[in-house]
């Protein structure tokens, strides 16, 4: 194994196979037989000028059930169907490389592994004429005329079993066409008591387990597979969406209808005119793997996004990925010093460090998945994490609470969840003094709530926005004013639709007013500060990609 190649085993007693070689086929399809219940996908060899391998699990109806992908930090990807409950037969396994100089496709079928039976993959020339021998049998026995059957369909086994319908699964309780964001508060105690259970019967938010965030039902209603031709982001909740510069954000990651992990991962905002462009193929280097409930944050200085932790079904991340805004390239950060792998946490950037506080971290079965009372700090210059010494009454272990960062000074923490418990409380962390406090607060106090929305308004105040409080999403609005520890409610048309999980941010916009009657008046565009929400979920098995828009001043004349 000196050239690079990439290669798989299918099932436990399965022998690595090469589906990939340095001067062969950039795509590969291969069905797997009924029996196959592991992928384990690895690559070997010098990687060179390559970029990725992109790896997808595609069921009977053409949906994916889930993706990956391979770089030459993360060299090994593997599945197994219990993770995923949509893996049923007729499962296609789609293979292609980004970079180096190959360009052809192959199209191949896995053999079914017994004693008797551990054939490798035949070469790609013998292979493909096999399979066009086969395709011209195919026509011959239908009297030369046409066949009905795609490319991606004439992947079968060379066992003779057929590619099966995805059966549609029934879930207790759920009506035909409703997918669940989340289960009731009531169900999430019960996990506490149940976690085994609950692990083998129910499908988790962000596939994470069940103790210590809402759950996702699977939705049986089909949804499309979403393709490049794409304008905007397909629906989503769990995104991160970063501003990078006055006039352009960026939106990585998230997950959408039947919980697969979008296909869409990066788009690229700009506010000029609200319109949306695909960024993933602009940035090079290993990106990170799909993922929800992570953090990103940008650093002005160095025009970086940082982008930490998160999960994907049962597989938790600690890693730290940066995008260069400037070069755009992505890099993986060998960080020294320790820090859990972590979800639904916060992440604020304070003079040039990273500041990630709570979210939730995996535990060993049976022991339910634990919320993170603790603070960890990334310095960059460094590529170090450490904790600090803190004085005060800090936070209760939490996840998916908010945290603004307000006059380069304070850190106010709202709101959370650790099961069965939702928050409503509030802290603040003095970053001169590394010292926690409560906040005693006035006024009308937003319900309990976790994966809400929360941006900064101004140098006093901050917004928050929906979430969810244990057993439904929310549409409300509150900002609150540091000046007096008060809330205000605000009731916004534009924002009447529940959702949980959506991102909010503040961003300079280009000002609507009627059409210049001047190219001179055309150069004097007045611009003024906008609060945006995009995306989120209802937990009706609805999941949203419109883009709302808000003046942060009609906001703030408003409170």
């Amino acid at each position: 194994m000196d050239e690079f190649g990439v290669y798989a085993s299918f099932g436990v007693n399965g022998p690595p196979q090469r589906l990939l070689r340095a001067q062969g086929s950039c795509r590969v399809s291969a069905a797997l037989p009924p029996s196959v219940r592991q992928v384990v996908l690895f690559s070997s060899g010098p990687w060179g000028e390559r970029i990725c391998v992109n790896a997808e699990l595609i069921d009977a109806d053409q949906i994916p059930i889930t993706i990956g992908k391979l770089t030459p930090y993360n060299k090994c990807l593997s599945w197994e169907q219990w993770e995923e409950e949509t893996w049923t037969d007729g499962v296609t396994l789609h293979v292609s490389l980004e970079g180096g100089n190959t360009n052809s496709e192959l199209i191949i079928a896995v053999n079914e592994f017994t004693p008797k039976n551990t054939t490798a993959l035949l070469a790609d020339g013998e292979l493909s004429g096999k399979r066009k021998r086969e395709r011209t049998a195919e026509e011959d026995s239908d009297g030369g005329g046409e066949t009905s059957k795609a490319r991606g369909e004439e992947n079968i086994c060379l066992n003779g079993v057929k590619e099966k319908t995805t059966p549609v699964r029934k879930v207790k309780g759920q009506a035909k066409s409703c997918q669940k964001l989340f289960a009731n508060r009531a169900d999430a105690f019960k996990a506490n008591a149940a976690a085994n259970e609950a692990r083998e019967t129910q499908m988790t938010l962000g596939g994470t387990p069940p103790q210590n965030r809402a759950r996702m039902k699977s939705q049986q209603a089909k949804t499309p597979t979403q393709t490049s031709s794409l304008v905007s982001p397909s629906g989503r909740w769990g995104q991160t969406l970063c501003p990078i510069d006055a006039q352009t954000a960026i939106l990585i990651g998230g997950q959408g209808a039947r919980m697969q992990f979008c296909k869409d991962p990066m788009w690229k905002l700009c506010t000029e005119d609200m319109s949306w462009v695909t960024a993933k193929t602009l940035a090079q280097g290993p990106t990170p793997e799909a993922r929800i409930g992570h953090s990103a944050v940008f650093d002005s200085n160095s025009k970086r996004i940082f982008v930490f932790g998160g999960s994907k079904n049962k597989k938790w991340f600690n890693d730290m990925h940066i995008l260069d805004t400037k070069s755009w390239r992505w890099t993986m950060v060998e960080a020294q010093g320790k820090v859990p792998p972590l979800a639904y946490h916060s992440c604020s950037m304070f003079r040039g460090e990273l500041f990630v506080l709570g979210g939730v971290f995996p535990q060993p079965n049976p022991e339910p998945d634990g919320c993170s009372d603790s603070l960890y700090i990334f310095d960059p210059h460094l590529s170090i994490w450490y904790q600090p010494i803190l004085t005060g009454d800090k936070p209760s272990p939490r996840s998916g609470h908010s945290a603004c960062v307000i006059q380069e000074r304070y850190i106010y923490v709202f709101g959370g969840w650790d099961t069965p418990v939702c928050y409503s409380d509030m802290y603040m962390l003095d970053l001169g003094l590394m010292e926690f406090s409560v906040v005693k607060t006035s006024g009308k106090v937003p319900s309990p709530r976790s994966w809400h929305g929360s941006a900064v308004l101004s140098e006093t105040k901050f917004l928050i926005h929906g979430g969810y409080n244990g057993s439904n999403t929310l549409s409300d609005t509150f900002i609150f004013d540091i000046e007096t520890d008060s809330w205000t409610e605000l009731k916004l048309p534009q924002l009447s639709v529940p959702r949980a999980g959506h991102s909010i941010i503040t961003m300079e916009t280009p000002a609507r007013h009627d059409p210049p009657e001047d190219e001179e008046s055309m150069s004097s565009v007045s611009i003024r500060r906008t609060l945006l929400v995009f995306g989120g979920g209802d937990n009706e098995g609805n999941f949203f990609s419109d883009l709302t828009s808000i003046s942060v001043e009609e906001l703030l004349n408003a409170a």
